[in-house]
């Protein structure tokens, strides 16, 4: 029996966990400290920890993801999304250390993750594409010769970037140097590489992709197609397929596109190749995901194809199981389901999970990290589930969505729940005119949510490790801290310290990425004064108060939400 290694946590593993389990295979888990007992160690056949409690300690390690591997016996490696999945030097490594990669080859990741040569070679095989370079820009006055031949707006991408970070649009050319330096800045942060090219920014475009299998060998096959219009800060949040209100010849023409830019790079697995539609009609080759993507469900309830279990036919030299494009039968919907407040800017708001109540019937799937007394961590993504329905028409599963979103409740966390009942029911959305671009949510709808209550800081869920002998061999054994600091009796309660007005906290956990003022600046209220990294998002922190800014907190800390990161004086 084969045993796959899954590099990932949360919903994904679940996901891929369930599918070995269905394709006969034993599932090994890794985990942080933090989730030491979260669902997918709960559910898998074995888990390994990683020893650390941060994701570079952790899940992007590439050396403590292979220690688990061997330490496992593995025959195989899964990546999920996110982390690792489209790292070519993990995929690489992996293959070196003589396991099967359930992804596509490291040539392909490298060539397709790097934008600019995804997009050489969308040129090549006359993929849609708007105007745009083909190499890194050597500087801020290249961004600007751009603009000024092709006009504004134009957006700055980082060549190595994804899930929507390192994009910045600028709709005047007096900006576009500073935001040539902004998005180089952020790129290094996110990406640890600073390369940028640009293009003509489509206004109000759709987000179209195509779900594509590759044998390795030069074929591929469209699985189908979705739309991923619903976004909020380039990241989705509402996804369908198929994708409405496309002409036959729209879709075939980005169908053929994709196998086209894919089979160019023998692609291998699962993969998505993302277009953006203009009101126009403009349709522009945006970019290629090599990995599974977070929406796959929505083709997958459409096409009746398990995704996973295909990426491991393909890994297992089986081939894929398809061999045409099948027909779609009826119309899904996913929502993802974050931690965030749309009230407040989709904040991200990590808590424990006091009540989760999950809807059920027919045509409904829950896919899910998370359980009842399970915590959201604030060191990871702020997605915790997906609710994916299916009906037979696209009007029958908006009927079946709303059922479903009113019978989910989750207390704890704030989530995207309210946002999505309302969004559903607007009529860009549920209407056949289907009216949604990729910032619609942030220009038409975001300014009608209202906050909701913040939860309660996260409790210290780490582990701290303990030399012990069992049976004459010495073993680690690792302890909650919260269960330590209960037998030290430390669960007593201390007198809350006075509030000091001056001391500017911190909105949400996260990594403090930058300060935008100097020490000693004097600010006004509601200034941007610094930039968190929270749950893979860039949260700014604003001024509370006018006068002199003293830092508390340096670029590289860890900070817990309300920490103080310095004082307004």
């Amino acid at each position: 029996m084969k045993k796959i290694l899954i590099a990932n946590r949360g919903e994904i593993a679940v996901r891929v966990i369930r599918a070995c389990a269905e394709a006969g295979y034993m599932s090994i888990a890794v985990y942080a400290d933090q989730d030491a007992d979260a669902l997918h160690v709960r559910l898998a056949d074995e888990a390994i920890g990683l020893g650390g409690a941060t994701a570079p300690e952790t899940y992007l390690s590439i050396d403590a993801l292979l220690a688990a591997a061997r330490r496992s016996g593995a025959d195989a490696v899964h990546p999920g999304y996110g982390f690792l999945s489209e790292s070519a030097a993990f995929a690489q490594a992996v293959e070196e250390a003589g396991l099967i990669w359930i992804g596509p080859a490291p040539e392909s990741i490298e060539a397709l993750g790097d934008k600019m040569t995804a997009r050489r070679i969308a040129e090549r095989v006359g993929a849609p594409l708007a105007a745009g370079t083909d190499h890194p820009l050597a500087g801020p006055a290249e961004a600007v010769a751009f603009a000024e031949e092709h006009g504004v707006p134009i957006a700055i991408k980082a060549a190595y970037g994804g899930g929507g970070r390192g994009i910045k649009v600028v709709r005047e050319l007096s900006d576009v140097a500073e935001a040539f330096d902004a998005a180089t800045r952020e790129a290094i942060v996110a990406f640890g590489r600073g390369e940028c090219f640009v293009e003509r920014f489509l206004e109000s475009p759709r987000h179209i992709e195509v779900q594509v299998l590759g044998d390795g060998r030069g074929g591929v096959i469209a699985v189908g197609d979705r739309d991923c219009s619903m976004q909020r800060r380039n990241q989705k949040l509402i996804e369908e397929a198929p994708a409405p209100g496309l002409t036959d010849e729209q879709r075939e023409r980005l169908h053929q596109a994709a196998r086209r830019i894919c089979a160019e790079v023998d692609y291998r697995s699962a993969g998505t190749v993302e277009f953006l539609l203009a009101a126009d009609g403009t349709l522009s080759f945006l970019e290629v995901n090599t990995r599974l993507q977070v929406e796959h469900p929505v083709t997958e309830e459409v096409t009746g194809v398990d995704l996973v279990r295909e990426q491991f036919r393909i890994a297992f030299d089986e081939g894929p199981s398809l061999t045409e494009t099948p027909e779609p039968q009826g119309h899904a919907f996913e929502f993802r389901i974050n931690a965030e407040d749309p009230g407040r800017g989709f904040l991200p708001s990590p808590g424990a999970v006091d009540v989760l109540r999950v809807p059920g019937g027919p045509g409904v799937r829950w896919d899910s990290g998370i359980e009842a007394g399970d915590a959201v961590q604030p060191a990871f993504d702020s997605m915790i589930a997906k609710l994916i329905v299916h009906a037979d028409s696209r009007d029958a599963a908006l009927v079946r969505a709303r059922r479903a979103l009113r019978e989910l409740t989750i207390e704890g966390p704030a989530t995207v729940i309210g946002f999505a009942r309302l969004a559903i029911d607007q009529p860009e959305f549920c209407t056949a005119e289907f009216a949604v671009h990729t910032q619609w949510i942030e220009s038409a709808l975001l300014p009608r949510l209202e906050p909701q209550l913040r939860p309660d800081p996260v409790a210290d869920a780490g582990l701290q490790r303990f030399p012990v002998e069992i049976d004459g061999r010495r073993v680690m054994l690792g302890l909650p801290t919260a269960l330590l600091a209960g037998f030290a009796g430390a669960a007593a309660s201390a007198p809350a310290p006075a509030v000091d007005a001056a001391e500017l906290r911190a909105p949400a956990p996260g990594t403090l990425v930058r300060w935008l003022v100097d020490d000693g600046a004097t600010v006004a209220e509601g200034d941007a004064v610094a930039v968190l990294d929270a749950m893979k998002m860039e949260t700014p922190v604003a001024a509370h108060r006018s006068g002199a800014l003293t830092r508390a907190a340096s670029v590289g800390d860890m900070i817990v939400a309300d920490a103080v990161l310095g004082r307004i004086g």
